[in-house]
């Protein structure tokens, strides 16, 4: 007997909304303004008992899934036109086992939940930059961050998933139980089930680091970006070192004078033995004359939340992203040069280095692969108004047509924008893809979980 939404409310301890419900309108929003799809149903899930529900009922009715974490992906993921959105904002549950190193976190954590209790023992796991995006998301299209170059991708260090399958079932995968499931997950995206809990391997981290931003005028673009060349080759894995090109926000660190002007910032992290890190950041603050500096000991999780600020929930926002082979004479000055037309104040070029721990494992290891990448080029357009799409989505788009050259020819599986379909897809995962279809056609055969970057099974 297939599920109503009468019986899909009556079986649901959740919230469930419906077009024209009060709290709908708030809870199919995401961080980026430019999605406004409008799902049949929005389930708020309290447990992986609710998902299961949610999980018939849209097999039964035919609708697509989509599944909210912290709402943050680019291409506004989350969101399903006409679907069902589970909602997993209310299951946000962490619990860390010191002694193995080990924390298990619920699929609507955000980082900052993870980060504050395993950073209570002095452990991290190894998550992204901005403290409000969801662990799920992130870790299911591969995920990399500060610690990335000292431990690997995110998704290299997950110990298991607890996951509701295609055909309703809830199952563990780990390297022991359903091998092939955990591994897909590993980077694969949202494809194969959803999942409902994470188990993350921690690393001794902090509590304090030396971190911060630290930027020049942007007439000293060349310099400063030649220096962060020769520094992120000579860096140990302990240094994360990211560099961009924006427009200098109204930030109490940086002076009036300097507001609404073009710069070049330096965002390190580095996370050795204090009193090294202290001394390979003096070498940076001493570079030239900085308009403004916050390179000191810090928390950890005050370093995981440093970039918050630049990525507020609301705003219009446009991406092109690729892996890059390596930094260059020739990029670099290209880059420059395209930061001269940097169509709003909320925009940028970044480079994060990659290699370190992320090159050690096999390219199979996980399906992320791409571990010969040096470093991750986005190029992000964020604004105001919709009267000013055409040109920051210009922008970006001519600023990433004439960057590309320099790259692997892949990207990064959660900085892709809407756009981007099957071949994009297929060529990023480049010689996992094959390894990851045959997954796909064995949990999913029907492609009941298709709002994402889609792997379609075989027929």
């Amino acid at each position: 007997m297939k599920l109503s939404i009468d019986e899909l409310r009556r079986l649901h301890r959740g919230q469930i909304m419906l077009p024209g419900d009060a709290g709908y309108d708030d809870a199919r929003s995401v961080w980026n303004s430019m999605i406004d799809r409008r799902p049949a149903a929005i389930a708020r899930c309290q447990g992986a008992t609710d998902v299961v529900t949610c999980v018939n009922f849209a097999r039964d009715q035919n609708l697509p899934i989509s599944i909210k974490g912290g709402g943050h992906n680019i291409a506004g993921l989350a969101v399903a036109e006409g679907g069902v959105m589970l909602d997993m904002s209310a299951m946000r549950g962490v619990w860390v086992d010191a002694k193995e190193r080990i924390a298990r976190a619920q699929a609507g954590c955000l980082l900052s939940d993870v980060d504050r209790e395993a950073q209570a023992y002095g452990l991290a796991a190894v998550l992204g930059f901005v403290s409000n995006t969801g662990v799920a998301g992130l870790t299911l299209g591969g995920g990399f961050g500060y610690l990335s170059r000292r431990f690997g991708w995110t998704c290299d260090t997950v110990l298991a998933f607890d996951v509701v399958t295609a055909d309703g079932r809830l199952v563990r995968a780990s390297e022991r139980e359903n091998p092939d499931l955990f591994w897909a997950l590993r980077g694969g995206g949202g494809n194969f089930g959803v999942v409902t809990g994470i188990e993350y391997r921690l690393f001794p981290v902090g509590p304090e680091i030396v971190g911060g931003v630290i930027a020049w005028p942007w007439d000293r673009s060349s310099e400063v970006l030649a220096m962060f060349h020769k520094l992120v080759e000579q860096a140990p894995e302990e240094m994360a070192c990211a560099a961009v090109l924006r427009i200098a926000p109204p930030a109490p660190w940086l002076p009036q004078s300097i507001h609404g002007k073009p710069i070049v910032a330096l965002v390190l992290c580095d996370s050795g033995d204090i009193s090294k890190a202290e001394r390979r950041a003096a070498s940076i603050k001493a570079f030239g004359t900085p308009v403004g500096d916050t390179i000191q000991r810090r928390q950890y999780v005050s370093q995981q939340s440093i970039l918050d600020a630049t990525q507020p929930k609301g705003r219009r926002n446009y991406w092109k992203s690729d892996y890059l082979a390596q930094l260059s004479s020739t990029l670099l000055p290209a880059a420059i040069e395209h930061s001269k037309g940097l169509p709003s104040p909320h925009s940028g070029i970044v480079f994060f280095p990659l290699g370190g721990a992320i090159l050690k494992e096999r390219p199979d290891f996980s399906p992320m692969g791409n571990r010969d990448a040096a470093m991750v080029l986005n190029i992000t357009a964020s604004w105001e108004k919709p009267a000013d799409d055409l040109t920051n989505v210009g922008w970006t788009r001519l600023t990433f047509d004439d960057l590309r050259r320099f790259s692997t020819g892949r990207g990064y599986i959660n900085f892709m924008t809407e756009e981007e379909g099957d071949d994009r897809v297929r060529s990023s995962y480049g010689e996992n893809y094959q390894r990851l279809l045959k997954a796909k056609t064995t949990w999913d055969p029907s492609n009941m979980f298709r709002s994402n970057k889609n792997i379609r099974p075989l027929q």
